[in-house]
């Protein structure tokens, strides 16, 4: 762990939260906060400023090497991947996470439906033309385990195809990480009760509306076909080069928190340093005095 984060953790969420052997959904407390040694929302407030600058510089770090380097930096870029049920939260991680960067190094794709040009083609169609850039970081709103959970939950797809589609993921991430991209996945994991009560505020809060989906309510009710959905995908696609960590998002601060910890861990291990310049510093600077 970095030096700044390390003060607010007791435990590294690398580890904590990571996908392994033997792992088990069920097993996650949404309402948990492994590894945070703060435990009050007030401490998390002050790990997540404090973490701000260092994020912004570290994403500045790589996009300046890409813009700045012959080889655009050796290519590399970063991919987070957010997967949950609804309102876990995602939209909160893209605001208050990724928000605090710079807009023009990110690149965002919501994921929604297929349209009939998408489906004209392999799943992975749509998902390959919007990977990041070098320098970039991506954030995929929902992914392409889109085409393993709801074609899953609602036989959208025969059995021995879905079953395909984790190798097929596999090799497609593999491919992504060889070409130099690092990529976090993210699953935040929340209690049926508390989408529940988040479903509820929509609908009690006018200012809310807009995100309430009707549909939402019919997907709830396959809560539990979602979630050994989820466990297969998880257990078929953590691998070394690409793991899972499922953050639990019952106190959105924490899963706020987690996520930006992760991307934070991401950017340090590519050890990125300042492109140097492309022109002699101390003639640049005589012609300008000389102004």
């Amino acid at each position: 762990m970095s030096g700044l984060n390390q003060k607010f953790w007791d435990s590294d969420p690398i580890e904590t939260l990571r996908v392994g052997p033997g792992f088990r959904l069920a097993s996650v407390d949404p309402d948990a906060t492994p590894g945070f040694d703060g435990v009050v929302k007030k401490n998390a407030d002050k790990a997540l400023a404090s973490g701000v600058g260092l994020l912004d510089s570290l994403q500045e770090k790589l996009y300046a090497n890409s813009r700045a380097s012959a080889d655009d930096g050796g290519g590399r870029k970063v991919l987070l991947v957010l997967q949950a049920m609804d309102t876990a939260g995602k939209g909160g991680i893209v605001r208050h996470v990724v928000g605090s960067v710079d807009p023009q190094g990110v690149r965002l794709t919501a994921f929604k439906a297929p349209t009939a040009e998408e489906r004209a083609h392999d799943f992975l169609w749509r998902v390959r033309s919007r990977v990041p850039g070098p320098g970039l970081i991506g954030v995929f709103d929902r992914s392409h385990y889109e085409d393993v959970l709801i074609a899953r939950v609602h036989e959208l797809a025969p059995a021995e195809e879905i079953e395909a589609r984790y190798g097929q993921i596999r090799q497609f991430e593999q491919d992504l990480v060889d070409d130099g991209t690092t990529i976090v996945k993210v699953m935040l994991q929340i209690s049926s009760a508390d989408q529940k009560e988040r479903l509820l505020e929509r609908l009690e809060r006018p200012d809310k509306h807009w995100k309430y989906n009707p549909g939402d309510v019919d997907e709830r009710m396959r809560w539990a076909d979602y979630q050994t959905a989820y466990q297969l995908a998880l257990e078929r696609t953590s691998t070394p080069d690409a793991p899972w960590f499922v953050v639990p998002a019952g106190k959105k601060w924490y899963a706020r928190l987690a996520v930006q910890h992760l991307l934070i861990d991401a950017l340090e291990r590519l050890d990125l340093d300042w492109p140097p310049a492309a022109f002699d510093v101390d003639a640049e600077k005589a012609r300008l005095a000389a102004t």
